[in-house]
């Protein structure tokens, strides 16, 4: 008579988050969040558009839709559309400061490549 042998399934390993915010982009943020947007979440999506093909888009919306993806750090919360996580994933999002222009900018490891104006990538 042979043994039934049962061997257990590896436990699932933890997946890395979606998306990451600098400390930067988390303090602005706040300040956005306590601010006119009170009450609203940022949601971030890939659109395409651009010479290189994609571009971020970020608006606020007052909930989430049923598809978007929630991203927690710095206490914050951000939604990310779901048609967009495969592009995102291992992203940080930054808030730079210089001369003349402040904006959120996006370091991610999926580009391929820019266009010159540094609108839209490619992945």
């Amino acid at each position: 008579m042979s043994e039934l042998q049962t061997h257990s399934a590896p436990a699932p390993r933890e997946l890395p988050p979606l998306m990451r915010l600098s400390e930067c982009a988390a303090e602005r943020l706040r300040v956005l969040y306590k601010g006119g947007k009170q009450g609203q979440l940022l949601r971030i999506s890939v659109s395409t558009r651009g010479c290189s093909g994609m571009s971020y888009e970020m608006n606020f919306v007052d909930e989430p839709a049923q598809t978007d993806e929630q991203v927690h750090d710095h206490g914050l919360t951000v939604l990310v559309d779901r048609k967009a996580t495969l592009f995102l994933i291992g992203t940080v999002m930054d808030y730079e400061t210089k001369d003349l222009e402040s904006s959120f900018t996006f370091n991610n490891p999926n580009e391929k490549g820019r266009c010159g104006c540094g609108e839209s990538f490619h992945v």
